[in-house]
């Protein structure tokens, strides 16, 4: 299939070969009819991706910022390799989609195949989407004017926040797409409109619909719409634009009666006045794209609803309402429609809407290709020439930025035949696959599994597929890789290693930072010593937010399974014995629960030696995040961020620093091809994995108040 991509580092439209996704879980498979170019915020990445670097600078100074810790912290190197990576990785453009159900990813399905339906899918001839982001066209409504729901939608959801009463006068404020769509939608809810815009075509369609319009380069526009409600000013002002100035705020107010209400839409400049609303009493809010739902990862990605009881209004219900009045003739999309391209010529439209000719609404047609059922070989795509035989042949399932930018590469080093790359939705495949050299991209693993070409899986997917993964590897006789953590509970974790012997097969986790060459140094010191050893190991690990995936422990396993796995297999390195007992001591909040990801973990071991991970969340991004200290026989080592090893002691003190970091990737999987090929021993033993994950697993339930590890 063909997905519409737009290069951040150059601004770029083009069309893309991509293998049809999958639609797995609470989802759906989507072959598209129509799609609508929202030429605001496409306009903005466009131009954004256009602009030269010290623009781009000038227009992120949050993420200036965070370029600066970084190179602070991990050196020049390494953060304009980040940056450069960042840029490098192409966006699918387009959240406005209507199209033919093909298929549906659980029994449980409220949709069926054949079903028409509106969705926030990108410009491609197929997406995925969760039931929640999908709403049914009624009979009559055709595609292209269905595909205007997501945008109605948006204005949809500013008229709930102003909620205005039958007779009101309200201001929709900027006449794009979505401000003409609500200047319709406040006429069906029976107000009074007076639409604002500088365009006078926009204007004579606000008229079209019922409003009363004011040019806003004909003077004093708020003093205009108070002429026009008798002196009293406008119930409520929906600013629908995209300006950087202040000033429609401060014209919003000015034309707003006493306690009226101002919603923002769109975009504007937020420098307030605090006489405009103090006087008046106004209330002003900010209104979040199509409603509640919006990015909460359990209602858009899981599918889980709110009660209607409770959440009358979902971006999923607000999709219906505005397809029911589309379907009553109380909101006409068509009169926006500008310009329609064929989907083969979607660059076209982009190089439109970046140009000074006029435009409103544009169209990408697709072709009809019936709702029939994808095949397999829709499932894969051929990018490279096929490579000769190997003895590390290498299908990597999962293509997120820490397998493309280290792993991957660090995989290709090492001599692999770069067989195939799969990822759910495709795109991330076929770029990764393009850009690293793999014979084909794929969205069903079932193409690595099947392929007796590859004698090696690597899984870099979501955490809670580990294991699945891995045992689906094992039994078709592959060797596995897997990227922390093997698994998220001991019994994954038991079936995964009786799978692993059941195949006679070699399974590796990236435990990387034990490749490590301040790693090994350390390690051969700690080897001679006559008593036990004591470590530190400090981790500034960094804040992530309370709802992301990692966290959830269902499907990240929470971050002391996730990451801080790192270490303690790190400790159990340098040591060289048996973990023997361990104990997580958590933070806690105000109410008493545990903070699991600000932890302090305890090891000791059977040659006596004992470990410290402080594993922290709360800490400052400018300071270094890893710290290693190890204390034995009268001396001391640390390991300075992974480019500096100190030592003191032992009649000396030294200091050596690398080039830059090297938190082992390279020589882990070199180590692992060696293995793979037959020429070295397996470069983790898989009683020290087992070890190891089951002691992690055991500290993460401790750390979340569940007892002692």
């Amino acid at each position: 299939m063909r997905i519409l991509l737009q290069s951040l580092d150059t601004g770029r439209s083009a069309l893309a070969d991509t293998p049809v996704p999958r639609a797995l879980g609470p989802s759906l498979l989507v072959e598209t009819r129509a799609t609508v170019v929202s030429a605001g915020t496409e306009r903005m990445l466009i131009e954004f991706g256009r602009a030269s670097m010290i623009e781009k600078v000038r227009q992120q100074p949050d993420k200036v910022r965070q370029v600066l810790d970084k190179a602070r912290v991990d050196g020049i190197g390494p953060t304009i390799d980040a940056v450069r990576s960042k840029l490098a990785v192409p966006l699918a453009l387009g959240y406005c989609q209507a199209g033919v159900v093909v298929e549906a990813g659980t029994s449980q399905s409220p949709f069926a195949a054949g079903d028409r339906v509106v969705t926030n899918g990108c410009h491609a001839e197929y997406v995925t989407v969760p039931y929640t982001l999908a709403a049914r066209i009624p009979a009559g409504v055709p595609f292209e004017n269905a595909a205007f729901t997501p945008l109605a939608a948006i204005g949809l959801q500013g008229v709930r926040m102003a909620a205005p009463t039958l007779g009101e006068t309200v201001v929709v404020y900027g006449l794009g797409l979505i401000g003409l769509l609500t200047v319709q939608l406040l006429r069906a809810n029976g107000c009074r409109v007076i639409g604002i815009d500088t365009s006078g075509p926009r204007l004579a369609l606000a008229e079209r619909f019922g409003a009363v319009a004011l040019d806003g380069k004909a003077g004093d526009v708020a003093a205009k719409v108070r002429a026009l409600t008798g002196g009293v000013g406008a119930d409520a002002v929906l600013l629908t634009l995209s300006a950087d100035s202040d000033e429609p705020m401060h014209n919003a107010a000015e034309m707003s009666r006493k306690r009226g209400r101002i919603v923002l839409v769109g975009v504007t400049g937020l420098t307030l006045r605090r006489d405009d609303f103090y006087k008046k009493e106004l209330s002003f809010s900010v209104s979040c794209s199509y409603g509640p739902g919006r990015y909460d990862p359990a209602y858009e990605e899981a599918a889980q609803d709110y009660p209607i009881a409770f959440v009358r209004w979902t971006e999923q219900r607000n999709f219906e309402a505005v397809l029911q009045l589309m379907a009553d003739g109380q909101l006409d999309p068509a009169p926006l429609v500008s310009h329609r391209f064929a989907f083969d010529d979607a660059p076209g439209a982009y190089d439109l809407i970046t140009s000074d000719t006029p435009s409103l609404g544009v169209v990408l047609q697709y072709a009809d290709r019936g709702g029939a059922p994808v095949t397999p070989a829709q499932r894969v795509r051929a990018v490279g020439p096929v490579g000769a035989a190997s003895a590390f042949s290498v299908g990597v399932i999962g293509a997120g930025n820490f397998g493309v930018r280290t792993l991957i590469p660090a995989i290709k080093a090492a001599g692999a035949r770069l067989r195939t790359v799969a990822s759910g939705k495709g795109t991330s495949a076929a770029i990764t696959a393009k850009q690293l050299g793999f014979e084909q991209a794929a969205t069903d693993p079932d193409a690595i599994m099947q392929d007796a070409a590859i004698d090696t899986v690597v899984v870099l997917t979501r955490h809670d597929s580990h294991a699945r993964y891995a045992i689906r590897a094992l039994d078709a006789g592959k060797h596995v890789f897997v990227e922390k953590p093997l698994a998220l509970t001991e019994t994954e974790l038991d079936d995964v290693c009786a799978a692993a012997e059941r195949a006679g097969r070699m399974v590796m986790v990236g435990f990387n930072r034990r490749f490590a060459p301040l790693a090994r140094t350390l390690r051969a010191d700690l080897a001679n010593r006559a008593g036990p050893a004591a470590l530190v190991l400090t981790v500034n690990a960094g804040r992530i937010p309370r709802d992301h995936w990692t966290q959830d422990p269902a499907v990240g396993g929470g971050r002391i399974v996730g990451e801080a796995c790192h270490f303690i297999d790190l400790a159990r390195y340098l040591v060289g014995a048996p973990i023997r007992d361990a104990r997580a001591i958590p933070a806690a909040d105000a109410s008493g629960r545990a903070i699991d990801d600000i932890a302090h973990l305890t090891l000791s071991f059977a040659d006596g030696s004992t470990a410290v991970v402080h594993y922290l969340a709360n800490g400052s991004a400018a300071f270094p995040k890893e710290r290693i200290e190890a204390f034995a026989d009268g001396r001391v080592w640390q390991i300075d961020n992974w480019r500096r090893l100190h030592a003191w002691g032992g009649g000396q003190k030294s200091g050596g620093m690398l080039a830059g970091q090297d938190k082992g990737h390279a020589a882990e999987l070199e180590a692992f091809a060696a293995a793979v090929r037959g020429k070295a021993p397996a470069p983790i033993p898989l009683d020290e994995i087992r070890e190891v994950s089951r002691w992690a697993i055991r500290l993460a339930d401790a750390a979340r108040g569940h007892g002692g590890a």
